[in-house]
């Protein structure tokens, strides 16, 4: 059966995205810092009211991942998550139309920066991993405060959000490239430009292993290692974490992981996830718990 065509951007049934990039750019434009955090926080709680097969794939992760927390202990992460979550979605607006002044002003603490900047005297690229917190999208637009870099991205389904997503990638990166186009990555490597992207997120398919996460097996992207091992470039990791109150943020630049690649892909796989779990446990209610991190797993049952 043929493939109905999607509707276009301007269509009737995406009008409501529209209205909620309208309420972003309101908010990146015109909300000071502190107010956006509490209207972020106020919108977590009402989306995890009402989301409620999200907050069932949050328990469940929760629950897999800090087995040593009490049921009540476990509750407040899942509220704490949402506030991140809301806020997260709240800066978004920031992220994309914020000014830089604005921006930078929400620079608490850059460390490691030197990492990067070492790596990319080598004349190779670096390849940055990033993780899926909440507060994503102005990670980026903080990282580039410090060091112009490309992105690596996921298409979005939604042709709103996702020419919302393209318009602003392109404005404030170096180059913005599907997370297919090999071709496009290589090239910009070879360039000696830095790129960050995420691989933390469930992957089935012949470039995928199982390797813990919290000791818990997760279907893992083994394609840092292949990307690594062809292009020869260096790989470190970039977190950004909020800090408590209207701190703003704490930007973490680490060195780069060395006798890497190896030639097994599950042990190289185990290593980024180690590192994404220490990343983690800086601010656990920020990483992203409604993301079904432990489906797709071969011959094991899927926990949601």
């Amino acid at each position: 059966m043929a493939r109905r065509p999607k509707a276009h951007i301007a269509s009737p049934r995406y009008w409501p995205t529209w209205l909620g990039l309208a309420l972003l750019w309101l908010a990146g434009r015109h909300l000071s810092y502190p107010f956006a955090l509490r209207v972020g926080a106020w919108l977590g709680r009402l989306i995890h009211r009402l989301a409620r097969r999200r907050r069932q794939i949050a328990e469940v992760n929760l629950r897999l991942c800090f087995p040593e927390l009490s049921e009540a202990e476990r509750s407040s992460l899942r509220m704490a998550h949402f506030e991140a979550l809301g806020i997260g979605l709240i800066l978004t607006g920031y992220a994309w139309w914020a000014s830089d002044a604005k921006i930078r002003r929400l620079i608490r603490q850059v460390d490691g920066l030197e990492h990067l900047e070492a790596c990319l005297s080598q004349g190779r690229g670096a390849l940055l991993l990033g993780s899926h917190f909440t507060d994503l999208e102005i990670s980026g637009r903080l990282f580039i405060q410090c060091h112009p870099t490309a992105v690596m991205y996921r298409r979005h389904e939604n042709p709103v959000i996702e020419w919302a997503f393209s318009r602003n990638r392109q404005r404030n990166f170096v180059a913005a490239i599907p997370r297919e186009d090999m071709r496009k990555t290589l090239r910009t490597l070879k360039e000696n430009h830095s790129i960050w992207y995420a691989t933390d997120q469930s992957f089935k398919g012949p470039g995928s292993t199982l390797a813990p996460f919290f000791q818990v097996p997760a279907a893992t992207h083994t394609g840092t290692s292949r990307l690594a091992k062809i292009s020869r470039a260096p790989v470190l990791t970039f977190n950004c974490i909020r800090l408590p109150g209207n701190q703003g943020f704490h930007l973490i630049f680490k060195p780069p992981l060395e006798g890497f690649p190896s030639e097994d892909a599950r042990a190289d796989a185990t290593r980024i996830n180690a590192l994404i779990e220490e990343a983690v446990r800086l601010a656990p209610e920020q990483y992203l718990w409604t993301h079904r991190r432990f489906k797709k797993r071969q011959g094991l049952p899927d926990p949601y």
